[in-house]
């Protein structure tokens, strides 16, 4: 039982570090409108630097991995920490398309990389044993939710008290709080589970990048991952927008997209459970479908404060809940050796689709007055992720051994 008791104690110490990560980087949307009224640098421009950033966070992730997998995940993470709160802090001082690209494009989004749930998750593999693996992705998964909820109203609340200026230094300080919590999970652990049965064995991690390129089912995954990217991006990026065309107070944004994460909360935790010992790609096709039809529903409805709070609620159960199922095929495929820069292409994918989500976002508005596109274009893909997970092929649990 105490065993027990370090497992959840160690994933939610390590879901405070995601908590801290993507909540500064989900906050970051609530001043665009501020930069550009600040700046006049132009709605398009300032979703482009958001669009790289969400771009250089993908790429990030497989490369911190690999970094994780050949120093140390200490030094990785904690130099993330440093560079996604130092940058935006700074981010009042960019006064240029460029420096907002180099601040927010760049290094604020390599450094909240290095704090994304496939190194997270491949530090927590030396702490949790296979069965409570799913498990304590969720709760992970959870702590990032946790941490939309909580850092977006306060960035809110700041931006009303002090201006827009001061609150992203203070959101640059609140970032720096993810360092302890890097320091105790990077602390010395025994290995407490091998390679999971049925895993591609990988003897190096050029062998384990090469052997999942060439696995139709890891292709297929990744490419469904995309779909997750572009829609969280668009949303998160442009909802503050999608607010403020319907008429509707800014406070409208903050609560909707605190309200997604803390349904995810709910979310992260249910499919945690869900997953262990059922199949993980059918509970991917089953969300991707699910968004579809939600967003349908949403784009018809009349666009109010009760319905984007509903919405908001409906949509943060299902957020970030592809994580725990996508990370578990991968550790399925391939075992959790690798899993940092493993997961780490597919989170490539996932932001590839995420650039195209906030920049095509901005550029659409910009081009028709709305957004309506964009959400057909949400649902056309939601359905497009849902049916290629299908024919992928998932490895089946070992089975327990029989009773004396």
């Amino acid at each position: 039982m105490n065993h027990q008791r370090s497992y959840v104690l160690v994933a939610l110490v390590a879901g405070s570090i995601f908590a801290l990560g993507l909540g500064v980087r989900q906050a970051q949307p609530l001043f665009i409108s501020a930069i550009n009224s600040s700046t006049g640098i132009g709605y398009a421009a300032i979703s482009l630097a958001f669009a790289i950033g969400q771009l250089m966070w993908g790429v990030m992730m497989p490369v911190a991995g690999a970094l994780a997998d050949r120093y140390s995940a200490r030094t990785v993470m904690v130099t993330g920490a440093v560079l996604v709160s130092a940058a935006t802090a700074l981010t009042p001082l960019a006064h240029s398309t460029g420096m907002l690209i180099l601040l927010i494009g760049l290094l604020a989004a390599v450094g909240a990389g290095t704090l994304g749930p496939g190194l997270i998750m491949s530090t927590l593999t030396r702490w949790v044993p296979e069965a409570k693996r799913n498990v304590a992705t969720g709760i992970v998964n959870a702590g990032g939710s946790f941490g939309q909820f909580t850092v977006i109203p306060l960035a809110q609340l700041f931006i009303g008290l002090t201006g827009w200026q001061p609150a992203m230094v203070i959101l640059g300080l609140i970032g720096l709080g993810a360092i302890p919590a890097i320091l105790y999970i990077t602390a010395a652990a025994p290995a407490v589970a091998p390679a999971q049965a049925g895993a591609h064995p990988s003897h190096s991690l050029s062998a384990a990048v090469g052997t999942a390129f060439r696995d139709p089912s890891f292709l297929l995954l990744t490419a469904g991952f995309f779909t997750c990217g572009f829609h969280v991006a668009f949303i998160v990026t442009h909802l503050p927008g999608v607010v403020a065309l319907c008429g509707l107070p800014a406070e409208v944004s903050a609560w909707s997209l605190a309200l997604v994460g803390l349904f995810n909360i709910f979310g992260s935790l249910w499919v945690g459970r869900v997953i262990t010992g059922r199949s993980m790609k059918w509970t991917l096709s089953g969300i991707y479908f699910a968004r579809a039809v939600l967003i349908l529903v949403f784009f018809f409805s009349p666009k109010t404060t009760l319905s984007f709070l509903l919405f908001a609620c409906a949509l943060g159960f299902s957020y970030l809940s592809t994580v725990p199922p996508t990370i578990g095929l991968v550790i399925k495929f391939y075992g959790p050796r690798y899993v940092a820069t493993l997961f780490g292409l597919v989170m490539l994918s996932h932001q590839i689709g995420a650039f195209f989500g906030a920049w095509l976002g901005g550029r659409v508005f910009q081009a028709s007055g709305n957004y309506d596109l964009m959400w057909l274009a949400d649902i056309a893909l939601c359905v497009f992720a849902a049916a290629i997970h299908i024919p992928i092929k998932e490895p089946k649990p070992a089975l327990a051994p029989a009773a004396a």
